[in-house]
């Protein structure tokens, strides 16, 4: 399979601009001045774009991959679908209202597009994330837990049992 190759930096400039005419946009229609907010091309998966929020740092994460193969739409509906998320999150903070709620829509029709939370692409070339897989035994079977599951498990946080014999899953590859 051929995989799509990331958007260029030129791209990745036309994408910024954009993300900044959004923002600027957002400010003219609610009457107040938004910070720019730092933006990563390092998204990967089946998620073109993300608004992030982890402590007092904000973040905007699009998707090169699929910015690549669906450009034109992603300026056209990413960008200003996770500005909207960036702008709510500025007004009424990020834990205060639901991610796609009347405050997000409201965004999104003012800037002109369309509020469907998701967008569906075909992936077909895109490089998909993978998680790693660890072996655990129980009577009966071979199990794989994903990373996050395998973590839990690892610091005493969580035990899981097979749904088949009951028995609790054991790590294999210890």
């Amino acid at each position: 399979m051929d995989y799509v190759a990331p958007i260029s930096i030129l791209q990745q400039q036309q994408v910024l601009s954009h993300t900044t005419h959004f923002i600027e946009m957002g400010g003219e229609l609610l009457g107040r001045r938004f910070a720019d907010v730092p933006v990563a091309f390092d998204l990967r998966g089946r998620t073109a774009g993300m608004y992030r929020v982890k402590g007092k740092q904000r973040l905007i994460r699009y998707n090169p991959w699929i910015f690549s193969k669906y450009f034109d739409d992603s300026l056209k509906v990413t960008v200003p679908h996770e500005v909207a998320h960036y702008l709510v999150d500025c007004l009424h903070g990020i834990a205060q209202v639901r991610p796609h709620g009347p405050e997000w829509r409201k965004i999104m029709d003012a800037f002109g597009v369309d509020s469907r939370a998701t967008a569906s692409f075909d992936l077909e070339g895109i490089p998909r994330r993978r998680q790693k897989q660890f072996p655990y035994r129980c009577g009966c079977q071979t199990h794989h837990l994903g990373t996050r599951r395998h973590h839990r498990v690892q610091r005493g946080e969580a035990r899981y049992r097979c749904r088949d014999c009951g028995v609790a899953l054991v790590n294999a590859g210890q």
